[in-house]
């Protein structure tokens, strides 16, 4: 039986990795476009976000230690605002896909609704490479070991997941899996976070 567990467990990580590495050699337009985001103009329109949004705004595009308890402090002062995460990774053929599309919504939205990210299972040099090309109008919360994604109980060692807390700071739903396009994101939003 163990045997039988370990074989499908490899069956399992084999296709994951061969997904990952159709896509991300698939290019995709998508992807190109999220090296195309004008990150400055984000950071000028979500400027105008009420407080405490503006503060987390002001922070787009870094990579942000801490461990949970920054996290947790960074959630707490937040509550009140509903929140998107997104889990992601540079390694992730799936996160590169889906970046222009986080992008536009946050910039979009960014007013009413708390956008982060939570960079897995990855180096800071290659997150920051990463986001060098793809910027996000929002920071993300290194997350090397897991440790956030487990205090928020979404799924691990996978990505993308985006993780939707209402404005009580609970967790709404998880999305696995890449968007693929806008207008489905903005529908979970709507549907879940309402």
């Amino acid at each position: 039986m163990r045997r039988l567990i370990v074989v499908v467990a490899a069956i399992a990580v084999v296709a994951v990795v061969v997904i990952g590495l159709t896509q991300a050699s698939s290019g995709g337009t998508q992807g190109d476009d999220a090296s195309k985001f004008d990150l400055p103009a984000a950071k000028r329109k979500l400027a105008a976000a009420p407080a405490p949004l503006d503060g987390l705004y002001a922070q787009a595009n870094e990579l942000i230690g801490g461990g949970t308890s920054a996290f947790d402090a960074r959630l707490a002062e937040l509550r009140g605002h509903p929140l998107v995460i997104n889990k992601w990774a540079s390694w992730c053929g799936p996160c590169q896909a889906e970046f222009s599309i986080f992008q536009n919504v946050a910039e979009a939205r960014g007013a009413s609704v708390g956008f982060l990210g939570l960079n897995v299972s990855d180096t800071d040099s290659h997150a920051r490479g990463f986001l060098a090309k793809r910027p996000l109008p929002f920071p993300s919360y290194v997350d090397p070991d897991e440790k956030l994604t487990a205090s928020l109980k979404a799924p691990q060692k996978v990505a993308p997941i985006t993780i939707f807390l209402d404005s009580d700071g609970k967790v709404a739903t998880f999305h696995s899996g890449a968007y693929t396009s806008e207008a489905k994101l903005n529908a979970d939003i709507d549907r879940y976070l309402r």
